[in-house]
């Protein structure tokens, strides 16, 4: 079974869009896990566009699955994750006009910077996952870099599954076997949807885990939140 984290970012955009406290995005929280969900999984940027300081330390108490923090590792990011202590930081190189992840770290050229940040997160015992593309000289570096996992960035799949869906999986499917080949632990997320899932959960060996959040919180506009929940849970299965 592949875990499910669910991406609130969405209900926080939907919040700031009006102000005040509508959708609430720690009632969204708590009923993502008690509709099946796996984890709760944000992204704080730095302009507090979506997810706030103050959200990330209010979430804490409530996610008693897991609680996954992406971002940017700048020297607030990093001291505002070892304050709050989740489950998981993920790590990403997105920039702060960057509207959402479009690349993955080039680790070769960032191994000592990556380095040194992760062996602060290891001083206090939370996991480290890399987003990263399915490439083999990345995913050896993250190795050396010390991190636990590393999340495939799968905008890539996603375009080409329409198109070729076996050729669309094949260098994610190489990019697992090498990372569980290297005791990394393999995660993956970006444009994930009901459609391209189950293919994907079913091809890529050793899969922990999959975030997904914008195509997942629209299609609750139609169907549901906790039916939208349980749908992609079924195909984690």
């Amino acid at each position: 079974m592949v875990n499910l984290s669910v991406n609130i970012n969405k209900i926080a955009t939907l919040r700031n869009a009006r102000g005040g406290n509508v959708p609430d995005i720690l009632k969204v929280a708590k009923d993502c896990q008690k509709f099946g969900a796996d984890g709760i999984t944000i992204h704080p940027r730095p302009d507090e566009r979506h997810i706030t300081k103050n959200d990330v330390l209010n979430l804490k108490p409530l996610v008693h699955k897991e609680y996954n923090i992406e971002g940017y590792p700048s020297r607030e990011f990093i001291d505002m994750v070892i304050s709050v202590n989740p489950h998981q930081v993920t790590l990403v190189p997105d920039g702060p006009d960057v509207i959402t992840s479009n690349a993955g770290w080039d680790t070769i050229k960032q191994h000592n910077f990556l380095k040194e940040i992760i062996s602060e997160f290891k001083e206090k015992n939370i996991r480290t996952s890399i987003f990263i593309d399915p490439d083999l000289n990345m995913i050896e570096y993250a190795k050396l870099c010390g991190s636990d996992r590393i999340e495939l960035y799968t905008e890539k799949y996603a375009i080409e599954y329409n198109i070729n869906k076996e050729k669309a999986i094949h260098a994610y499917k190489e990019a697992a076997k090498f990372a569980s080949e290297l005791d990394l632990g393999v995660n993956a997320g970006h444009d994930l949807n009901l459609e391209n899932l189950e293919f994907f959960v079913k091809n890529i060996p050793n899969l922990a885990e999959v975030s997904i959040g914008h195509a997942l919180i629209s299609d609750s506009i139609y169907l549901g939140l906790e039916n939208t929940v349980q749908m992609y849970k079924r195909l984690c299965l």
